[in-house]
């Protein structure tokens, strides 16, 4: 496919670790120099999922250091640098330069340097006598992190309170946005595409859209610009759709308590840039690397947990079945481990055994890693009854409702104070009318399970706000806006503008219909309201029918926190469409259930709502 984001970015890196010479097709320079590394903390994260340490060798990195560690000198040697553009970098490598740490200096920063801080690196190193060590400066325009082929996260932390605090002034929010449009610039500047834009009218999505589409606009102008050599159109002769949205469209993908295997894993043990730890079988942690280099987790992730367990059994039978047939054919012990002692044989059996001995033993390698997770996944779920909250949280979506014993039952049952507060904001989200004693019983039930309720205090205003907006008419509608404004500040057109997707009648997520529909290009009354930028086009604003689409690849962005939900949604719409289409999803950070909540109860309790216990133990 065109948009592979993974691939490009390692591109983009490779080249940056080749001192930004051209990279033959083994992936590595003409002409090979030893070097040194050095980042911070941020494009360290930018790295880890993508390069590992075998591929820093190969492309002569061979040592690699922190920015803000103490380093010694270590003379005749290249260092490469990548790093945020900001104050502290720039002064430390402007003390690394008076100190003639290294031979030369090759400075990448993941995002475009700006002009002040280009003035204070040049004139720092040429009061220190050491401008000479500077060979390049680039901008890389690498400024997000990619997970998976088509999964990125732009490491912004808590965006979602960030832009729906009450007390966030107007000059914060378009930081916020301007820092969201500067990611959003460096994943389309690795792509080389310049995209039609949509998003819902109101709230961050517009905001960011707009700003964004004004970014591309400026610079399309420059002579230079980053889009030109990747050429105007990709492979599929026709532009990519970018479908911006934020977390409030449908805040319950956030919270709910998903059942399959690549959510159940991130939102349980915590998957973080590909690696997660846990519990050995003989005790001690055991860390794990989970990414498409996995065939399993590739091939599985998608399932429900029971037939992920049912999977690791048939590739755990499949696996001792060829151990013995390998040894059968070489003589070797019926079922006995495949270590390569009893080959014996003739030769070409034992030449066959040996070149299937790599395989194999990854084969085992892989089948019990993921049975080691999934023992830990499987205490986990009995402990905290994770399969039940699954499914009453789905059933109420789906019924709108959940029976009020069967509500209260679960509240007092398993479970941590989290899941059971997940839960009730869940009952919260999916009731169609506010039942207020039910409510009431629900506070009280959280209480004695000394949960703090700031969140659900939280999305019971937001709700509240929503149902009055919706039952107004036109005329007192903007009443209740300016109500609602007065008692929000400012930000609160990221809470009502537009419509809200609270409610999700199917089990399709609410995402992913819009996604489907934004792509079809058909008229559809859910999207006709929907916004469209075209940085390419004049501004005079007239609607050319090439922006409607039909679109063969889409990046959908969701603005304050994403999970693994949407993005298995998206991936599942993307393969099952006639013909393939490519679907590329995106976030401000990629947040568990746990973490999300966390910032509503933030929220909430900015907002002055809520108990004052304890906050939610995991």
């Amino acid at each position: 496919m065109a948009l592979n984001l993974r691939q490009k970015q390692t591109e983009c890196i490779t080249r940056m670790l080749n001192l930004n010479q051209p990279v033959n097709p083994t992936g590595t320079a003409n002409e090979e120099v030893y070097k040194i590394l050095i980042y911070d903390k941020f494009c360290q994260n930018i790295l880890s999922p993508l390069i590992h340490v075998k591929d820093l060798r190969k492309h002569g990195v061979t040592l690699y250091f922190l920015i803000d560690k103490d380093r010694k000198p270590v003379h005749d040697v290249p260092a490469v640098y990548f790093v945020q553009p900001n104050p502290q970098n720039v002064q430390r490598i402007i003390a690394d330069a008076s100190r003639s740490l290294y031979d030369s200096f090759h400075l990448n920063f993941s995002s475009s340097i700006p002009r002040p801080l280009l003035e204070d690196l040049a004139s720092g190193t040429l009061n220190s006598d050491s401008l000479q060590r500077i060979s390049k400066v680039h901008d890389q325009y690498l400024e997000f992190v990619t997970l998976e082929d088509n999964l990125f996260s732009l490491a912004q932390k808590s965006c979602y309170v960030q832009l729906n605090d009450p007390s966030a002034g107007d000059r914060e929010i378009e930081e916020i946005i301007e820092r969201i449009v500067s990611g959003l610039f460096c994943v389309l500047s690795t792509l080389a595409v310049v995209p039609i834009i949509r998003c819902p009218r109101g709230g961050p999505a517009e905001m960011v859209a707009s700003a964004l589409d004004q970014r591309l606009r400026d610079h399309l102008l420059s002579k230079n610009n980053l889009f030109s050599e990747g050429g105007t159109f990709m492979t599929s002769f026709q532009r990519p759709i970018l479908c911006i949205f934020d977390r409030n469209f449908e805040l319950s993908v956030g919270i709910q308590h998903d059942f399959r295997y690549r959510p159940l894993v991130h939102d349980v043990l915590g998957l973080k840039l590909n690696r997660l730890s846990v519990q050995g079988e003989k005790g001690g942690m055991k860390s794990y690397e989970l990414d498409s280099l996995d065939p399993f987790w590739a091939a599985n992730g998608s399932l429900e947990f029971p037939e992920v367990a049912v999977e690791i059994e048939t590739q755990l039978n499949k696996y001792k079945k060829d151990v013995d047939e390998v040894n059968r054919r070489t003589g070797g012990t019926d079922g006995a481990e495949f270590d390569g002692t009893d080959l014996i044989g003739n030769t070409k059996h034992l030449m066959n055994a040996v070149n299937s001995l790599p395989e194999l033993t990854e084969r085992k390698q892989v089948i019990d890693k993921h049975t080691n997770i999934a023992t830990v996944l499987l205490g986990e779920i009995k402990e905290r009854s994770l399969d039940s909250f699954a499914k009453k949280e789905n059933d109420m979506m789906v019924r709108g409702g959940i029976d009020r014993n069967e509500l209260l039952g679960a509240l007092r049952g398993k479970g941590t104070k989290m899941d059971k507060l997940r839960f009730a904001i869940m009952y919260l989200i999916s009731s169609e009318t506010v039942n207020q004693s039910e409510v009431e019983a629900v506070e009280t039930a959280l209480r004695e399970s000394e949960v703090d309720t700031s969140a659900f205090q939280y999305v019971k205003k937001i709700k509240s706000l929503n149902v009055s907006l919706a039952s107004a008419n036109s005329a007192s509608r903007s009443n209740i806006v300016d109500w609602a404004e007065k008692l929000y500040g400012q930000s609160i057109s990221a809470v009502t503008a537009g419509v809200k997707n609270l409610l999700s009648s199917d089990r399709q997520l609410a995402l992913t219909r819009t996604v489907e529909a934004l792509m079809e290009g058909k008229l559809n009354p859910e999207v006709d309201s929907y916004l469209v930028f075209d940085p390419r086009a004049p501004k005079s604003g007239a609607s050319s029918s090439h922006l409607k689409g039909p679109f063969k690849e889409a990046v959908v962005f969701m603005i304050g926190g994403g999970n693994y939900v949407e993005y298995g949604s998206l991936q599942e719409l993307a393969q099952h469409q006639q013909p393939l289409k490519h679907v590329i999803y995106g976030t401000t950070e990629i947040l568990t259930g746990v973490e999300f909540v966390e910032q509503l109860t933030l929220l909430g309790q900015k907002m002055g709502l809520g108990s004052t216990a304890a906050t939610p133990s995991q």
